[in-house]
């Protein structure tokens, strides 16, 4: 059996990757200090089953940065997707699937808003790449 290779997408260059460290820690400070609960998941492993602010650092060239999610808590989210591998009617989705959904939606309005009085430049990234996540481009002056 021939081992098969894949072609991995080129990571930024360490400098790159270093100042994204920092702005994700900024942000982490800035979210921290307006009372949210906040957490670096690309340095804990992934999702915690802790509801709050998730930062992360992409270390792609192309597409990488600095991105956050909300994660709500596991009641909230585990009946969301239970119904969702389920299949459901897109065009009329249970209460609980719709209700997921806009507290992400919220959250990401918040979140942004936060950052952008917190100094930070923000916007909303590839929502099929990063759902609700917002990206964070810049730091604090």
């Amino acid at each position: 059996m021939k081992d098969i290779e894949f072609d991995l997408p080129p990571k930024a260059a360490p400098d790159v990757v270093a100042r994204r460290n920092h702005v994700a820690d900024e942000v982490c400070r800035a979210l921290a200090g307006a009372g949210l609960p906040v957490r670096r998941g690309d340095l804990d492993g992934g999702s915690s089953g802790t509801p709050g602010a998730v930062v992360h650092v992409d270390p792609l060239a192309d597409g990488g940065g600095v991105y956050v999610d909300w994660e709500t808590g596991d009641e909230l989210r585990t009946a969301a997707m239970e119904l969702f591998a389920k299949g459901i009617d897109y065009a009329d989705p249970p209460q609980v699937v719709r209700h997921n959904r806009d507290v992400h939606a919220f959250m990401q309005e918040a979140l942004s808003g936060i950052l952008a009085s917190a100094g930070f430049e923000v916007g909303k990234p590839d929502p099929h790449t990063h759902g609700s996540a917002v990206s964070v481009k810049g730091g604090r002056p």
